[in-house]
């Protein structure tokens, strides 16, 4: 059984910086594609990052420039680091494994930009 738990949000005044972290369990990280989603109050869930199992990223593009997804297989752990975070970064940030088609998602950690 595949589990994800992310953690790493929290309170930043505009400008700041977080790293998002998301521990995997199970033996197929290192083979998918691994994403970072993210929900506003109201609003659908969107793709902010994704990175392929060879490591090809592809992101959103108002967070590009300001966003970094990475992985490490070894550690069976995703990470987003965000910077020059905006108000409208606001949201639940979810971490998953294969995307929408495998429906592996973790329970999501909320970021709050604001002053």
């Amino acid at each position: 059984q595949v589990q994800l738990v992310e953690s790493g949000g929290g309170l930043v005044q505009p400008g700041g910086s977080l790293r998002l972290s998301c521990a995997t369990s199970g033996s197929s990280f290192r083979i998918f594609p691994m994403g970072w989603y993210r929900q506003a109050p109201g609003k659908q869930r969107k793709l902010v990052a994704i990175i392929t199992a060879d490591g090809t990223t592809n992101y959103e593009e108002s967070v590009k420039g300001r966003v970094t997804i990475s992985r490490d297989n070894a550690k069976k752990s995703l990470y987003l680091q965000m910077n020059s975070l905006k108000p409208e970064d606001t949201a639940v940030y979810y971490c998953t494994l294969g995307g929408p088609a495998l429906g592996y998602w973790g329970q999501g950690t909320p970021v709050t930009v604001s002053s």
